[in-house]
């Protein structure tokens, strides 16, 4: 019992481990037994042997277990190898289909393009024949000599021509003009205020090529603004009440590039049919679409952009995206006519468009200021987008100007051409310019502008009467054009434009001969949109004493000129009708 208490080591055989994991016995320990046993531990040991087998039992298992996991993998793969071909299969059938829909021109099509290119890439390339007879030098030049090349254009005919010999003015272009050592009395320039030949503007543009030099040999935004540029445009846009101005140094390019640095490809512009030359080239830089209404013809306007609204409302999404213009002038210089600016602000916020208005030759003009159309029709600065000037007529300079909001006017900066390209204008010209203005801008402006009216309104009174001509502009332009009456027209069968000018030519040499100049209207054959009347062009300006340093207005004087004028061309237009009959 000591030896029970103390420890008990019980070992089975294997031959009894083998009996015990084949039959099922039951084992009934006595009672004395079972205390021993819940007394003592008990602690038993398998055999090496045993415990090998059961190692080996569960490697096999895992191994059965691995096996099974790859056969499954690799009917997955299998079934996802099938799937795929299925899939593909049934992507081929389905470009088969898409190309059995494709019709068969579509397919000829594009035999004939492949054919064509393998002959284009196969074919041999093209190469002179060599000379059967080789020449000699001598022989190559004679051919040479011989030879008379294709002209560029085609010659100009005689009657094309009409201005063999233009007039030479030597000195001042002013209203008395010396021509071959004559004086004649100018009444085709400009000159509407007679600030050419002024002393003061003399002596200011003296003043610039001393302290500035001549040119300033360089655009403006590459080194060529000067402090005279921005206190020009300063004072241009206070003396309008615009907000801000820009500069140009060449009067043509400041409309030509105002209008396409704002209309672009696909917006909309309503011109006048009787624009100048100068919106015309505008217009075509533009590549807009333009929409022509009868010169001065509100109701043809307003048709135009009735119609217009029409086809907007079918597409209002390009319509949004769509700018309109419409482009006039003040004083239409083919015409002489004054644009109702003030039917053209109401259009203007009807239809949502933007009014672009050339106003070169009613500025210093129209209005009690000489401001241009938007004085004289009592409408705000504002509501015109941009206004446009040629500092070549009233202000007697050269270069132009385009005033309006400062949004507006900044963007012509860096999109307009003439402004970005071309060289800034000479500080001489626009000092010479800011003298004109501060004239303009004071009492004796005013005077200026009451003699120039008072001319005005004296030459028109005796356009009216004149039975052999039929005259063109408003009573307070200072531009009328001449036409031949229509019945002079019927009686000397001259219908074709062509015979109208040589025979307005013919006045224009005669009056030359007799001491005043007129200046014919000139238009390209061929470059203008629509063709105008022949004409000739009088501009009305004032007389300034040419003895004196001051200015001073003689006003019988002054008629006498314009009197003298008219009767020259009265009594020439006779003496050319009658050589005719």
């Amino acid at each position: 019992m000591r030896q029970a208490t103390s420890g008990l080591k019980v070992t089975a055989s294997p031959r009894v481990a083998n009996v015990h994991t084949q039959l099922p016995v039951q084992v009934t320990a006595s009672p004395r037994v079972a205390n021993v046993h819940t007394q003592l531990p008990v602690q038993v040991t398998a055999s090496p042997r045993v415990a090998n087998e059961e190692e080996e039992e569960e490697e096999e298992e895992e191994e059965e277990e691995e096996e099974e996991q790859e056969e499954e993998q690799e009917e997955q793969e299998e079934q996802e190898e099938e799937q795929g071909e299925e899939e593909e299969d049934k992507q081929v059938a389905a470009e088969f289909e898409e190309v059995s829909d494709v019709p068969a021109f579509h397919v000829i099509v594009e035999i004939i393009l492949v054919l064509l290119l393998v002959y284009v890439l196969t074919r041999k390339r093209y190469r002179a024949p060599p000379r059967s007879v080789k020449l000699t030098k001598q022989e190559e030049d004679e051919l040479l000599q011989e030879w008379t090349p294709a002209p560029l254009v085609e010659p100009i005919s005689h009657e094309d021509r009409l201005l063999d010999d233009p007039p030479v003015i030597e000195g001042k272009a002013g209203v008395l003009v010396k021509i071959k050592g004559e004086d004649k009395v100018n009444i085709g320039t400009f000159n509407f205020l007679g600030f050419v030949g002024d002393k003061r503007t003399e002596d200011e543009a003296i003043k610039s090529v001393r302290k500035y030099g001549v040119g300033s040999c360089g655009p403006r935004g590459f080194y060529g603004t000067i402090d005279c540029h921005q206190d020009l445009e300063e004072r241009i846009a206070k003396f309008i009440g615009a907000e801000e101005c820009i500069l140009y140094s060449f009067g043509f390019a400041t409309v030509a590039s105002a209008i396409p640095a704002y209309s672009k490809r696909g917006d909309l512009i309503f011109c006048d049919e009787a624009v100048c030359f100068a919106i015309q080239k505008g217009l075509e830089a533009s590549r807009s679409k333009v929409v022509f209404f009868k010169h001065n013809d509100m109701t043809d306007l307003r048709a135009k952009l009735e119609d217009q609204s029409e086809l907007d409302k079918k597409d209002s999404k390009k319509a949004m995206a769509t700018r309109r213009f419409i482009v006039a002038e003040g004083i239409y210089v083919n015409t002489g006519n004054i644009c109702p600016l003030s039917d053209l602000v109401d259009l203007k916020y009807k239809y949502k468009a933007r009014i672009i208005l050339e106003e070169s030759m009613s500025f210093g003009v129209l209005g009690a200021h000489g401001k241009g159309a938007t004085e004289h029709f009592d409408v705000k600065v504002e509501d015109v987008d941009m206004i446009c000037v040629s500092l070549g007529m009233s202000l007697g300079s050269i270069g132009g100007f385009c005033c309006g909001r400062s949004f507006v006017v900044d963007h012509q900066r860096l999109a307009g051409q003439g402004y970005c390209f071309s060289a800034s204008l000479p500080p001489l010209l626009a000092n010479a310019a800011i003298c004109n203005l501060r004239i303009l801008d004071s009492e004796e402006g005013k005077q200026r502008l009451d003699s120039l009216r008072a001319n005005i309104s004296h030459v028109h009174s005796r356009l009216q009467k004149m039975n052999r001509f039929e005259s063109s502009g408003s009573e307070l332009s200072a531009i009328h054009h001449l036409h031949l009456a229509p019945n002079v027209v019927d009686s000397l069968n001259l219908q074709d434009f062509l015979a109208q000018e040589i025979m307005l030519d013919n006045l224009r040499k005669k009056a030359l001969d007799a001491g005043v100049v007129f200046v014919r209207s000139r238009h390209i054959p061929g470059g203008e949109t629509f063709p105008h009347r022949p004409s000739l062009r009088l501009a009305s300006t004032l007389k300034t004493c040419t003895f004196c340093t001051h200015f001073a207005i003689s006003a019988s004087h002054t008629q006498e000129h314009l009197d003298k004028c008219l009767d020259v061309l009265e009594k020439i237009g006779e003496e050319v009708l009658n050589l005719v009959q």
